[in-house]
């Protein structure tokens, strides 16, 4: 838990120890933690130096650990060019070395004539040289001189927290008030966390986020909180090893006490409301295996949830306000669907695209007496939709749950600019209606790239791992790419890959492990399999290059998936060429970002230039692929139009919404920035991006 607390926060829960003189040992310490470009806050110093010396390195023996994993220091990183990035040789070149060396060998070269004369080609995985180590990691520190440091590299500052507990309370607090669905990964600590704050009174807006803190009160024999059938479908779903999100079949099992208790909560909400029995429809399927698990015949006095399974089994028949809705508009009553609608604000929001389009006067009104009602998520997401919509034919992107996308072209009409821009004059007075006052509102100069994150399920666990559409400076001048990986059981081959694209999003070269050398790149060498881990690593020299926008992908070519493997992530580091050092030095690492989809192809994020330089520009998505083969050649066409429509995207970002935030004296002051400054007052509300989501509003 306290290794929890330091991952997500860059806080050390106030470490408990006897009073002594622990000044160099926690010199010491701070000292070990500079080499991976982290060092300790004066609050945390001058705690630690008034400790015994041994509790002082009993916190180094379990800090450590935790610090290096964020960044990827745990892992040893060898290249296959073990001078990398010196004496890369061209591709061709090194292929025939590979078939050179192959033809000394009896066995390998019957093989390799073999292949010749039935195929007419050679397979580069049937030479022993290629794809596996050729020397030892020692034997590539050897070949590295000492690292220079520049005084540019990143320096994390850790803070001081609160004892473990306190930590603990407030990060559950925080996961379960979140107004935005969690990541896969903060969904399970929510769970875990809630199991052993049963008796701490939470507000949890969020559905999927509810679902966590009811498996906890459902195995411990309580009612879930619950208001809808759809909570107690979600609560269900994740006893079955789901995460409350639906998405996917789970099996349901559960104990006689756990049946009555999801079928009381039925039963109680579909007595107080019938209405919610509409809600059926839209998860027909899961809810008739529910009904196969749950027995409800056993109990015949718990009649409304006897009606949730029958609607589902199509016995009853409920009318549904999606139903009423769609029958006015093919009727042509539009005020009729507006009204209608007006009874589910946020399917209002939702719909208002479509009602905007049909010529809907009354729209905005209607919008500005529901708003109240709406989640702040949904209204932020219409303000973004909005922002979206004056740009006729442009590419549209589509992106799901997973993380999967698509674009087409967007062959809407646009939206009349006056109604458009009375829809969002109305949301954002209900938007900055809803912040907290502050005395003053400042965001960081490193900070004004960062989006407001309307989910949170596409920031996945690591270091620096932004919500997609951020942007941050990339300083270079040399880009270093790296992805590792280590593999369960089969042979598994990822291939860290870098697409060049230019003004129109054409391909205008690539680095990979089918072309080493490109200009301003070169690739650390292909890897075909990871029982012990495995490292690519991409240079690119930033200053070197002709096309504007770099693609750094992960293709799994064969073997394990992303979620398969043991270990799998991608970062970046800013490197100078005069540091020398090891490929992997951790002061020079900005991003560990680890790779967890079921899709075969990954694609992190963008670097472009600009006016101001080059730019990162999270994307966070993956892409389905083949089952094996992937490549750039492969995936290019589906690459460049993604690139197109995320980079023609707009996002609501943190500067945008300062300038909505009232302003109240005597209120404390608001800071939004990638760290927390020293020396701020201590009631400054900060917001650093492990706090993004709770910059949206309830």
């Amino acid at each position: 838990m306290e290794s929890l607390v330091i991952h997500r926060t860059l806080r050390v829960p106030r470490p408990e120890g006897e009073p002594g003189e622990g000044v160099v040992a926690a010199a010491r310490l701070d000292a070990v933690l500079l080499r991976s470009g982290f060092t300790m806050s004066g609050d945390l110093l001058r705690h630690l130096a008034g400790l015994r010396p041994r509790d002082v390195d009993a916190l180094g023996t379990r800090l450590l650990p935790v610090v290096a994993a964020l960044i990827g220091a745990e892992h040893a990183h060898n290249p296959y060019f073990p001078r990398f990035p010196a004496d890369v040789p061209e591709t061709i070149e090194f292929w025939v070395d590979c078939l050179r060396d192959a033809l000394k060998y009896p066995v390998q070269r019957e093989l390799i004539v073999s292949r010749l004369l039935d195929e007419g080609r050679v397979n580069l995985l049937d030479l022993p040289k290629y794809g596996t180590y050729q020397h030892t990691y020692e034997e590539m520190l050897e070949a590295h001189d000492e690292f220079t440091a520049t005084g540019k590299e990143r320096l994390t500052v850790l803070h001081l927290g609160a004892s473990l507990d306190e930590e603990l309370s407030t990060l559950y607090g925080q996961l379960a008030g979140s107004a935005v669905p969690l990541g896969p990964e903060d969904w399970d600590t929510l769970a875990a966390l809630a199991a052993v704050r049963l008796d701490t009174e939470v507000d949890v807006p969020v559905r999927e986020s509810r679902a966590a803190v009811n498996l906890a009160r459902l195995r411990a024999g309580r009612a879930p909180m619950a208001d809808s059938i759809v909570d107690v479908l979600r609560l269900a779903n994740a006893a079955g090893g789901g995460r409350g999100d639906l998405t996917r079949p789970v099996r349901f099992r559960f104990g006689r006490p756990e049946r009555r208790v999801l079928l009381t909560a039925l039963h109680e909400i579909v007595r107080a409301n019938p209405a919610h029995l509409a809600d059926v429809a839209r998860h027909r399927e899961q809810w008739k295996r529910l009904g196969e698990k749950l027995h409800p015949h056993e109990h015949p006095r718990l009649t409304g949830a006897a009606e949730v399974f029958a609607v589902a089994r199509g016995d009853a028949r409920v009318s549904t306000l999606a139903g009423r809705v769609e029958l006015a508009l093919g009727a042509g009553d539009v005020p009729g669907a507006v009204k209608l609608l007006k009874a589910s604000p946020g399917m209002l929001l939702r719909s208002a695209d479509r009602l905007a389009r049909l010529g809907s006067a009354d729209l905005a009104a209607a919008i500005a007496e529901v708003a109240p009602r709406v989640s702040g998520r949904v209204l932020l997401s219409l303000r973004e939709h909005l922002a979206n919509r004056d740009a006729p034919e442009a590419l549209r992107i589509f992106v799901n749950r997973a993380g999967k996308a698509w674009v087409s072209p967007d062959a809407r009409e646009p939206l009349d600019p006056a109604l458009a821009g009375e829809i969002g004059a109305v949301l954002e007075a209900e938007i900055a209606s809803r912040l907290p006052a502050a005395s003053s509102v400042t965001v960081a100069a490193d900070a004004t790239g960062l989006t407001i994150p309307l989910s949170l399920r596409d920031v996945v666990p690591g270091f620096g791992v932004l919500p997609r559409g951020s942007e941050t400076a990339v300083e270079g001048p040399v880009l270093r790419l790296f992805t590792h990986w280590r593999q369960t059981m089969h042979n598994t081959d990822f291939d860290l890959s870098v697409e060049m694209l230019d003004e129109d999003f054409g391909q205008a070269g690539q680095v990979s492990y089918t072309s080493l050398q490109d200009v301003g790149g070169v690739h650390s060498g292909d890897l075909t399999s990871a029982p012990q881990g495995a490292t690519e690593f991409i240079d690119i020299t930033l200053d070197q290059l002709v096309a504007p926008y770099l693609l750094p992908e992960v293709h799994i070519y064969s073997g394990e998936g992303f979620g398969e493997v043991a270990t799998s992530y991608f970062g970046y580091m800013e490197r100078s060429p005069e540091q020398a050092g090891l490929p992997f030095e951790p002061s020079t690492v900005r991003v560990r970002s680890d790779l967890r989809d079921s899709g075969r192809t990954a694609l992190p994020l963008v670097v472009y230039k600009g006016e101001n330089g080059w730019t990162a520009r999270w994307i966070n998505l993956f892409l389905r692929g083949h089952a094996s083969l992937n490549s750039v050649e492969t995936a290019y066409l589906t690459t460049s139009a993604l690139v197109r429509g995320a980079m023609a995207r707009r996002y609501l970002r943190v500067g945008w919404l300062a300038r909505l935030w009232p302003v109240t004296e005597g209120a404390p002051a608001v800071h939004i920035g990638l760290t927390r400054p020293e020396g701020l007052p201590e009631e400054t509300v900060v917001y650093t991006p492990d706090r993004l989501g709770e910059l949206v509003p309830e």
